[in-house]
Order: structure tokens, then sequence, then C-alpha cells
């Protein structure tokens, strides 16, 4: 088998993802930690929409929502979900496909209070994903929440973090003649060995 040098050194896959992640932080512009997220609704229709990965575990990747959300109410619905990190400053992206568990305890409520005070009042005042007469009734709730809660607001019992445990990771770089470089992480299950294998570009 060949061995893995350079970007792609390495054993652990989630060392890899978050080597990258810092590399991308002193090279993109906007957001270097922006996922493109995919999800399947009741019906089988997918959905992706990007939001913003907060943290790179020794076993999984985190981000956070408002749970009443259409993304929420997927990620529920199946357990399931898969995303792409791409990188335009380094040509390079991380895919990732997985299972899905929510995070709702101290470690929420750690990365809520670290929010800034505007972000704790908006997800108090959105109803993510429901319909909105206007941007004037957003903020008359926004300053409706603002009265409520003060200056030091609890995190919302509907707005938390999602965990993915992920099945896949693939790791790709781009290549001269569009001939790229991939390395697929595959296991069975989260209690599996991962099998690591080059695919074609």
């Amino acid at each position: 088998m060949e061995t893995r040098t350079g970007i792609f050194a390495g054993d652990d896959p989630f060392a890899i993802a978050q080597r990258w992640l810092s590399e991308a932080e002193t090279t993109e512009p906007n957001d270097p930690n922006a996922i493109a997220l995919s999800t399947v609704d009741s019906q089988g229709l997918p959905n992706a929409r990007m939001v913003l990965l907060k943290e790179i575990e020794p076993e999984a990747f985190v981000f956070y929502t408002n749970y009443e959300s259409q993304k929420a109410q997927e990620l529920d619905g199946t357990g399931k979900a898969a995303f792409v990190m791409h990188w335009k400053s380094l040509r390079r992206q991380v895919r990732v496909r997985g299972l899905i568990s929510r995070e709702d305890g101290p470690q929420a409520d750690a990365y809520y209070a670290s929010r800034s005070l505007k972000s704790r009042l908006g997800a108090w005042a959105s109803r993510q994903s429901q319909p909105l007469s206007g941007r004037g009734a957003l903020m008359a709730e926004v300053a409706k929440v603002t009265a409520q809660k003060g200056v030091n607001p609890e995190r919302p019992p509907f707005w938390g973090g999602y965990r993915i445990t992920p099945l896949e990771i693939e790791f790709w770089a781009d290549g001269e003649f569009r001939l790229h470089d991939r390395f697929q992480w595959r296991r069975a299950d989260v209690a599996a060995p991962w099998a690591v294998t080059r695919l074609n570009p």
C-alpha cells in the first residue's frame, strides 16, 4: 500500500482535518470553518446549506443550530448527515458522511455563552425556517427579547449542537491536469478500525 506523505501524512483523520483547517485559517479570507451541510427530508429529498463548524473533536465534528429549524428536523429524522469543507486558497476539501447526535449539555452551554450578546439574543428571537412577515417583525422580536433576557441570557432550550461521528472522511487536494489526490478513510461502524484507500480523481 502506498505510504501517505506531505499533507496527507498521519494515522488520525481528525488530526489531519484539524491541521488542514488550521492552515486555512491563515489563508481563507472569510469563514474557513464554513461547511456545506447536507441532509435528507422525510420524502428523501436532499437539502444543503452553509453552517459554521465549531469544533473538531477526537472522534467527531460539532456545529450548532436551532432545534426547531428544518435542518434539525431532517437531522433528527434520519440520524445521518454529510458535509463538505472546501478551501479555494489551499485547493483542498474534506468530505464527511456519518451519524448524528445532539450536543445539548454543558458543552453547548459553554459555546452559547462564548457568543456575542447580539448573537445570543438573536438565537432567542429567530424562529428559524418559519415564515416571517418582514424584517421589522424580526427586529421587534429582538427588542422584546432584549428587554426580557437582559445582558446574560441563558441558552434557549430549542438551540444547541449536533455532533457528526463519521463513517467516511475523504481528503482531496487539487492536482495538475485535474489528476487530483484523494484518500478515503472508511469504517463499517463507529467502533471499527479505519481503512484508507486512494481513489481515482
